[in-house]
C-alpha cells in the first residue's frame, strides 16, 4: 500500500475521531436520544472497515484497474469534504448523539436544501471510495452496505426526534427533501 493511500485512510479516520470526540452534544442539551446508535453504528462500521479490508486484500475480485483504486481515494476525499460542509454549515446545532440543542431549528438551506443528512451521504461517499480504493468489489459490498443500514437506522432516530420537536414542520421539510441520495433517496 502506498503513502498515498495511507495518507487519505489516515486523513479519514482521523476526521471521523475528532468529530466524535469534540462533537459530542453537552449537558445543556434539552434531549439526549441516542438509544445507544452511536455505540451500535461505530460497531458496525469499525467491523465493516475491517472484514472490507481482510477481504480486500486476501480475495481477488477486481472492479477494475488501478484507476479505480485511485478514483477509490478521490471518493473518499470527496465524501470528506461533503461532511465537513454539512457540519460546517449545520453550525453548533451538529453532534454525533442524536440530541435536541438549545435554540435548536431546521436547517432548510445549503445542502440541508436538497438533503435532510447531507453529512451521512458524505460518510457514505468516503464508504463507496474505501470499498473502490481496494478495487474488490465483494470489499465494496461488505464495507458499504452494513453501513449503509446502521445510517439508515440512525436517521430513522434522529428523524423522529426532530419529528417529535418540530412536528409538522419537520413533516413539511421532509417531503421537500431526500435523506441521503438527491431526488432518490
Amino acid at each position: 500500500m502506498s503513502l498515498l493511500f495511507i495518507a487519505v485512510y489516515t486523513a479519514w479516520l482521523a476526521s471521523e475521531i475528532l468529530l466524535n470526540r469534540f462533537l459530542r452534544g453537552s449537558n445543556t442539551d434539552q434531549q439526549q436520544k441516542d438509544k445507544g446508535s452511536l455505540s451500535f453504528m461505530w460497531i458496525i462500521i469499525i467491523a465493516s472497515i475491517v472484514v472490507a479490508g481482510f477481504i480486500g486484500h486476501s480475495t481477488y475480485r477486481p472492479i477494475g484497474g488501478n484507476a479505480v483504486r485511485l478514483a477509490g481515494l478521490a471518493v473518499i476525499i470527496l465524501g470528506m469534504i461533503l461532511r465537513f460542509a454539512a457540519v460546517s454549515q449545520l453550525g453548533r446545532l451538529f453532534t454525533v448523539m442524536v440530541t435536541i440543542r438549545e435554540g435548536h431549528n431546521i436547517k432548510k438551506d445549503g445542502l440541508y436544501k436538497y438533503l435532510r443528512h447531507p453529512s451521512y451521504a458524505g460518510s457514505l461517499l468516503s464508504f463507496i471510495g474505501y470499498g473502490l480504493s481496494m478495487n474488490n468489489w465483494l470489499a465494496l459490498i461488505v464495507v458499504f452496505v452494513p453501513v449503509f443500514l446502521v445510517f439508515v437506522y440512525r436517521m430513522q432516530i434522529e428523524e423522529q426526534v426532530l419529528m417529535g420537536q418540530f412536528g409538522d414542520e419537520y413533516v413539511n421539510y421532509m417531503k421537500t427533501t431526500k435523506r441521503v441520495i438527491p431526488w432518490i433517496y
